[in-house]
C-alpha cells in the first residue's frame, strides 16, 4: 500500500504517526510525508520548518517499521496534494481536517474537502478517537454498506487489510424506502411492499458485507437502521454511541435521488465523526484531475 501523508502541524504529525503505530500495516507499504506551504502565507523559515516537520513524521513512521520520505512544497495545498496522489499513484490520502503551523494555517477544512472530493484515490480524514489508548489495540471499524458497487469495494479494501487482533467491524445498513416519483396508488399494500423491498435490502448488503469480512477472518456485528433521519447523522450517531474509532464509507451510494451514500453525505461525516473517516474509491480519478478545476462537488 502507498501512502500521501499530508501534515501541516506538530500535532496533525503526532496523531498520524499513532495511527501508523496502531495499525499493522500489508508487507511493502510505504510512506510519503508532504508538507504543502501555501505561499500566498509570507513567513521566516516556513519551507524549512516545514521540511523539518516532514522530515521528522518520516523518522517516527520508519520506526513503526514502515518505508518513509518526507517532502516540502510551496503551492496551493488544494491542488498540490491531488497531484501528488496521483503522481505517484497513491492508494490512499490521509491528512487532517484542520491544523496550524505556528500561526499560519497549512491544511484549512476546506483543504481536507477539496482533496476528499478531487483525490484520485481513496482518502482518510485522520483523527484521533476520544479517550483512545495509544498503541497496538482491537480497533472498532464502523463500515456503512448498501447495495452498491461502491460499497461492496469498500467492503473488500476493509478485508483485504491486515487489523489488529480482536478489531470488530460492525456493519451498519439504514432501511431507506423510496417511493418512486408519480408512483399511484399510495395504497396501504403498495407501500408496505415498498417497505418490505427496503428491508430485504438493507439485510442483504448487511449479509454480503458480512461474508466477505468473514472470508478475510474478522469479527463483525450488524446494526439495521430505519431511516428517521438522514443517513448523516445516524452513520455518526451510531459512530459515536458505539465508539467507533474508524468509520469506513463508500464514496458514492446506490441509484436513485434518496441513496444512502451520496457524496454530500459521504463529505458530512468525514468532515464531522468524532474518529478518523476512510471515503474507498470505487473507481480511481484520472491523475491529471489535479489540474483541473476545484469546483465540482463530490457526488
Amino acid at each position: 500500500m502507498k501512502i500521501l501523508l499530508a501534515v501541516d502541524s506538530v500535532e496533525i504529525s503526532d496523531l498520524a504517526v499513532r495511527q501508523f503505530g496502531e495499525r499493522p500495516w500489508p508487507a511493502g507499504s510505504s510512506v510519503e510525508v508532504l508538507c504543502v506551504v501555501d505561499p500566498s502565507y509570507e513567513a521566516p523559515h516556513l519551507m524549512e520548518r516545514a521540511q523539518d516537520l516532514a522530515n521528522d513524521a518520516a523518522v517516527r513512521i520508519r520506526e513503526c517499521g514502515l518505508a518513509a520520505s518526507a517532502l516540502a512544497l510551496a503551492n496551493d495545498p488544494k491542488e498540490t496534494i491531488v497531484e501528488r496522489a496521483g503522481r505517484i499513484n497513491a492508494d490512499f490520502v490521509m491528512i487532517g481536517s484542520h491544523e496550524i503551523i505556528g500561526r499560519r494555517r497549512f491544511l484549512l477544512g476546506s483543504v481536507a474537502k477539496s482533496v476528499l472530493r478531487m483525490a484520485p484515490c481513496s482518502v482518510e480524514i485522520v483523527r484521533a478517537a476520544a479517550d483512545a489508548a495509544p498503541g497496538v489495540r482491537p480497533l472498532k471499524v464502523l463500515l456503512a454498506a448498501d447495495e452498491s458497487e461502491c460499497s461492496r469495494t469498500a467492503t473488500r479494501s476493509v478485508a483485504s487489510r491486515p487489523w489488529p487482533a480482536g478489531t470488530e467491524v460492525r456493519v451498519l445498513s439504514v432501511v431507506e424506502m423510496t417511493i418512486p416519483m408519480f408512483y399511484v396508488p399510495y395504497s396501504e399494500g403498495s407501500v408496505e411492499a415498498l417497505r418490505a423491498a427496503a428491508m430485504t435490502e438493507a439485510q442483504d448488503a448487511i449479509r454480503d458485507a458480512e461474508r466477505t469480512l468473514a472470508d478475510a477472518g474478522l469479527a463483525t456485528s450488524e446494526s439495521l437502521s430505519v431511516l428517521l433521519s438522514g443517513p448523516k447523522t445516524i452513520i455518526l450517531d451510531e459512530a459515536a454511541s458505539w465508539g467507533a474509532d474508524l468509520i469506513v464509507v463508500g464514496s458514492h451510494g446506490r441509484r436513485g435521488i434518496n441513496r444512502l451514500l451520496l457524496g454530500s453525505t459521504s463529505e458530512a461525516v468525514a468532515m464531522h465523526a468524532h474518529c478518523s473517516v476512510e471515503l474507498i474509491r470505487a473507481t480511481p480519478i484520472p491523475a491529471h484531475v489535479g489540474e483541473l478545476s476545484l469546483a465540482p462537488a463530490l457526488g
